[in-house]
Parts: C-alpha cells; structure tokens; sequence
C-alpha cells in the first residue's frame, strides 16, 4: 500500500532509476520544488533560500497579533494579498463581544492596509485560498499549520505571526534548501475509499520515523490522474501530519479545469519534473490497496484500517484509555462501553473543515445516506461545508436535501470542530470526524474539570456509512450505493458581493477599530550576559504539541489579549506551569529594578560572585519537553511562555522547523541536547548558562551550562543552538523580533 525508500532515486523521463547520467547535485534542479523556491529566493544562494511570497492568509486566532506586531514596527501597507479570515474564533460563545470585536479590527486593517476580508461564515480560510489565491507555481505563506495548495501547483507553508510579519516588512523568511521526497502515486482508489483514507496511511507511514520532517513531498506518477482535484486537495491538506515543509504535485487538464471553474484559467500552468530529477528519498503509494481508515486518539499517525480497528476493538481502546487516564488522571474515562451488540458504536459524526468540508466528500456522503436514515438515538451526523460558495452548489446539486432527509444537521463553514470549539461530545463520547487532528482536547473537553471525550478520524464516506448504521461503525466499501459525479460550479458573486478585497488601495486615514480586549504586546527585553531559567514545566512525553503548549478551542477568544491568552498556557498537561512561571517573572522583575531577591542571589552564589551576577543575569523560566511543536503554526504556543517570562526551551529536538521559528522570533532560546543526554531534572531545578550573549552572538553552537538542582547539588550539562541564521541570532541578542525591527528602525 505505501512504502518507504531511504536511498535517494532519479526519476527519469516519468520512470524511477536508481542511476541516471548527471549527478545528484545536478539532478536536484529538476524536482519541481526546486524550480519553484528558486524561483521566491531572493538571493543567489541556492543552498540558504531567502523567500518572498505570493500572497499570505491568516485567520481570526492570528491575525490581529501579526498585525500588531507589524504595526509596532513600522508597516504603512500590505505589500502583498494578504487575506483574514473569520473562520476559528467566531462562533467562540466566550468573552462577550471580544470575537466580534477582532473581526471588526480585521475589516479595519483591511481598509486601512489594503488588505482583504473575509467575513465569518463565508469560508474556511484555506478553501478561500483555494479559490482565490492560488496559482501554480506560486507560493502562499500562511499562519496556520495546514496551509498547503500543493495540489493546485502551489507551494504553501505554513508558519507562527511573525514570519508573515517578516513579510508584511518586506523581508524574507529564511530556510535552508530542504530535501525533496517524491511520492509517487499508482492505481486507482476503489469505491468507499476517500482522500482521507489515504492521508492518514501516509501519516502512519511517515510521522514516527520522521521520514519526511522538513521536507517537501512532491506528489508524481499515474495515480494522480485518477483522482479528481477535491481528492488531491484532500490528501495534500493532511501533508502537515507528517511533519513535512511543503508540498507541491503535477499539474494537468483536472487542474487546469478547477481553475477555469474558478475563473482564474490564467492561473494555471503545466508543472511536472524535468526529464531527470533527483529525490533525496521515495514514497510510493498504491491507491488501489488503500483501504477505509481510522485514527485512533491522539494522533492522526495512531491509524488502522477499520477492519483491524473493528476485529480488535477492545484491546485498542483499553489502550487509548490507559494512555487517557494518564494524561488526565481526574477523568473517568470509559471507551470500552462503545463495544456491544457485535460492533463499536459512535456518538457523533462530523465532516467540516480545510479537509473534510470539499464538495466532493460531502455529495458522495449524500449517495450514501440517500433513502437511509441516521435514527433517533444518540448518534448524530454535522456537516460543515467548507465556503459558501461549495454550500450553494450543493443546494444546486440536491445533496443538501438529501443530507438534511437522512438527519443531518448543516452548519455554516467554521473551523471548529477541527480544534474543539463546536460540536463538542458528551463525556466519554466517541466522535468520528473527516477534519485534520485529534490531538487531545481537540474536541473540546475539559478533563480538568473531570470530563473526558475522544475523537476518531475517518473519511467523510466511512462517516456517512456509519450514519447510515445508526452510528456502528462502518467502513464505506462494505455498503452499497452509487456513488454521482457533479460538476463542480463556482458563484464567484457570493465573494464580490460580500469580501472586502482593499489589495492596492490602503487607506492610511482609516481607523484601526480596536476593542477593550485587543491589546498591545508587553515590553520585552534584550538578553543579558548570562542567564538562569528554573524549569517550570518538565514533559517526558515523546511528542509535545502545541494544543498542549497552548490550548485551543475556547482560549481562541483570547488571542488578541497576550496577557489573559497567557493564563491558559500548559493549563491542560502541566497545570501549575503559569502559577509558576508568574513567580519566577516576578524576581526577575524585582532584579531588574535594581533589588536582589534572596533566592535569586543564593542560587547564583552557587555559580559565582553573586552580588556582580545579579546585575547581569536574567532570570525566567523554562520549559524541558522531549519534542515540542508538533501541531499548529500558532505562534502563540511560544509567545505565551515569553509573556510569563520565559526565556528558553530545551529539548533533544523540536518537532517542526514553524515551532523553532516562533521560539527564536519571541525571543527563546532554542537549546537541544545530544540525543544521549539524560534528563533526570525537575520543576523547580534550574539551569544557569554563563556569557550566553557573547555564545549567542558569536555563533558558538555548544554551550556549557550549569544545572542546580532543588537539593542542592549540580551537575554540567551541554547545550547546543544549531544552525542559527545572523538574523535569528540578532533577534534573540535583542529579545525578540519586534525589538529586533525597533533596533533597525533606530540604527
């Protein structure tokens, strides 16, 4: 079905060959994602890429942060197309008119910036971009993890605020050439198999291993043009799961013809590799051997086929609940009820979102239920289409009716039920949902207060059959329909009607709208000569994500508000972290007041003459996780460690190149260890690491540290910060990117 090659391969004229005439680094020209990159850099270095984008998309979680910070910076206008959508706070019921109050800012910098604005419930943000954004061999940068278009021939990334911020100041976001692995695509999927059931085999495949961290699949072969370009999209929007930079895929007439029903046929171009390209490694996948899928909780990589999750039920979930008990030792947790009658059982069914809410999946969800009934028990069945344009062709086409017939309930387009802010579960319920993750809490319990639900990933289609059985769970090839194909018309009046498209035309007399919940940032300082951290929060989990970091679902009315977003930092895995972190703040805010805190002074008069060290070493707190960052692009996983003073993460590596980006943009030091390096230390030890300015700004990438632990021994230890750009290592000298672009500004 999918299969790893480590070794690097040439494709040769469509073929894979292990050897070709040129050599590797020439062969590497011809991958489609080197033309492409290439073609963004600013510089002549093609091996350090310097990247200017096309265009940028954030939404209401992220936008009015970066805004902010590019504001504070000295930005008058929006270079670039730079959308803001309305698609993850706005049904938030938390807060009172905070969320309304950030998309009324959006609308204002939309006008005054010359941006574009889309209101709520018109689309998901990437489905407008999509529509409207895309181009082939263009490139998007987007503030939120899933921003992928490859399959539209656009290179997408996405990143934390401040690296579209770099780019509303007309700078670069800076990257090493990455890796290229192609994916190459044979067969066809067979009826009940969707866009979803592949994703999540190559997510299995791929995510343990790290096979594809950083890297940029490219997407080739005769698979591809057995799938309509729904299905690509779907597929390549669940890229993000394996951890991958971006993406990119062939072009042809299916793609020429989503954009000729778009109205863009001018967008469209022919990509495919050169005659001869080099790929650092290989994945094929064999459409026709995938079969329905089903991740387990709390990863989208912890997947099955549904027969074996069926044929093993009770041992997989007696797994899923130990590993909940765990992680929330105040909940009751109980899956293995769900198995009875002969079958598993869910409670809810949900297809929305960037991945699941696609034309596509949702008539075929309406062949399937068609004539059938989800019944009048528990289960239930939300649809989310994923823009208004796809809801009124889906009314055109029936499958509306048809959905609504059989008992499903349609919502507008939100990103909700991605992240836990819409159709939350009952406790101990089981959700079976076509969107990207089900990270834990990514349903939006609270097992602080004792409750607990899970969340299963499925196709849209095994969705709808499993509806169609009153909730047991079914795989859609063992049912029987005939599956429609519709073409897919787009009503570009639903945008021009209502989208605030201000590109070019900024009006710097416009007035920011800025409701009492929208904040500025708080001031940070520049680092100090040495430095202490007290470790606030030590996670030995193999993989900590940024849900964990900073949870989503109802802080996302928070966001605009630094500040009160900080509470909730690590609130759901280390819930004493901001209690913590505050004390330790405080200290350092007495130091810098010219006082010596007692503990302050006997802790450095461990290390040294602590009546001069006190002078110049900054103390803040920090965070100790095997392999942070996984998940979302949102910056403000680091920003909020930085607004309770933190100053360093340490870890033996982090998991994306967006989560290490926003640690160095906020001013915290990126520190990783040698992989056997132990880590026996606790909350409330702390790690004191001399002349950490002058290692920093002379680029020193293994740095010596002291940690002193509570009982009063210490122990040496080795850090490292590898790889730093002269830019990243300015920022962290000057505290953060904001003070960074303030120091520019001065000079």
């Amino acid at each position: 079905m999918i299969q790893l090659h480590e070794k690097g391969v040439y494709l040769v004229d469509g073929a894979v060959q292990d050897t070709a005439a040129v050599s590797p680094e020439e062969a590497r020209r011809g991958t489609m994602a080197w033309r492409i990159l290439q073609a963004h850099n600013t510089t002549g270095d093609e091996r350090q890429l310097r990247v200017r984008f096309d265009a940028m998309v954030s939404h209401d979680i992220t936008y009015v942060g970066i805004i902010q910070q590019a504001r504070a910076s000295g930005m008058k206008s929006f270079p670039l197309p730079y959308a803001l959508t309305n698609c993850h706070n706005s049904l938030c019921a938390v807060g009172g008119t905070i969320n309304e109050d950030d998309h009324q800012f959006g609308l204002s910098a939309a006008k005054k910036y010359g941006g574009i604005y889309v209101p709520a419930n018109q689309s998901v943000i990437h489905s407008y971009a999509r529509e409207c954004l895309t181009r082939c061999g263009g490139m998007v940068l987007g503030s939120d993890s899933h921003t992928r278009y490859g399959a539209l021939g656009t290179m997408a990334v996405g990143e934390g605020g401040p690296e579209l911020c770099k780019q509303l100041l007309k700078n670069t976001w800076d990257v090493p050439m990455p890796q290229v692995v192609l994916v190459y695509l044979t067969g066809k999927p067979r009826r009940g198999v969707g866009p979803h059931d592949v994703a999540l085999s190559l997510v299995k495949a791929t995510f343990q291993s790290k096979f594809v961290n950083n890297k940029v699949l490219e997407f080739v072969g005769p698979g591809i043009a057995e799938l309509p370009i729904d299905f690509r999209n779907g597929i390549d929007v669940m890229t993000t799961e394996t951890t991958c930079l971006s993406s990119i895929w062939e072009t042809d007439e299916v793609t020429r013809g989503f954009y000729e029903a778009h109205g863009r046929g001018g967008d469209y171009a022919p990509l495919h590799p050169a005659s001869t390209a080099y790929y650092d490694a290989m994945i094929t996948v064999e459409l026709d051997k995938v079969e329905p899928m089903i991740a387990l909780p709390f990863h989208p990589s912890n997947a099955y086929t549904i027969r074996q999750f069926l044929a093993d039920a009770p041992a997989l979930l007696r797994a899923v609940e130990e590993d909940a008990r765990r992680r929330y030792p105040k909940a009751d947790v109980r899956l293995l009820d769900k198995c009875r009658d002969g079958g598993v059982w869910a409670d809810q069914g949900v297809i929305a979102g960037c991945s699941g809410g696609l034309f596509d999946n949702i008539t075929e969800s309406a062949d399937i239920l068609r004539g059938c009934y989800t019944g009048a028990d528990v289960f239930s069945l939300a649809v989310y289409p994923t823009s208004v344009p796809v809801s009124l062709e889906l009314m055109n086409t029936g499958a509306t009716a048809e959905l609504l017939r059989a008992g499903a309930v349609i919502k507008p387009s939100f990103c909700g039920p991605c992240f836990g802010a819409g159709d939350v579960p009952a406790n101990n319920g089981l959700s079976l949902r076509h969107t990207t993750r089900n990270f834990p809490n990514r349903e939006g319990s609270k097992p602080g207060e004792g409750q607990f639900a899970a969340v299963c990933l499925m196709d849209a289609r095994s969705i709808a059959a499993t509806a169609r059985n009153g909730g047991r769970i079914t795989p859609a090839d063992e049912v029987d329909y005939t599956p429609v194909v519709h073409p897919y018309h787009f009503d570009a009046s639903v945008y021009a009607h209502r989208v605030y498209n201000g590109f070019g035309r900024p009006d710097p007399s416009a007035e920011l709208v800025m409701g009492p919940n929208i904040t500025d940032w708080p001031k940070m300082y520049a680092l100090t000569d040495h430095l202490l951290v007290e470790l606030a929060a030590v996670i030995h989990d193999s993989v900590t994500t940024t849900d964990e970091l900073i949870p989503s679902g109802e802080t996302s009315s928070y966001r605009s508000n630094p500040l009160r977003l900080a509470e909730f930092t690590l609130s759901r895995r280390v819930p004493d972290y901001v209690d913590h972190a505050k004390a330790v703040a405080a200290e350092e805010s007495l130091r810098r007041e010219g006082a010596a805190p007692e503990r302050l002074v006997k802790l450095l008069a461990r290390v040294g003459d602590a009546g001069e060290l006190v002078k110049t070493t900054q103390f803040g707190s920090a965070v100790f996780a095997n392999r942070p960052g996984d998940g979302s692009a949102r910056e403000q996983a680091a920003s909020c460690q930085k607004v309770l003073g933190g100053f360093a993460n340490i870890c033996y590596e982090f998991a994306t190149k967006r989560y290490r980006s926003n640690c160095i943009n906020w001013g915290i030091l990126p520190f990783t260890l040698d992989a056997d390096t132990p880590f026996p230390y606790e909350s409330g030890d702390c790690v004191f690491v001399p002349h950490i300015r002058r290692a920093v700004a002379e680029g020193m990438e293994d740095i010596p540290a002291v940690v002193l632990r509570k009982d009063g021994t210490a122990a040496e230890l080795t850090l490292h910060i590898r790889g730093l750009t002269a830019p990243e290592r300015e920022i962290l000298l000057d505290g953060c990117l904001m003070n960074y672009y303030a120091a520019q500004a001065e000079e």
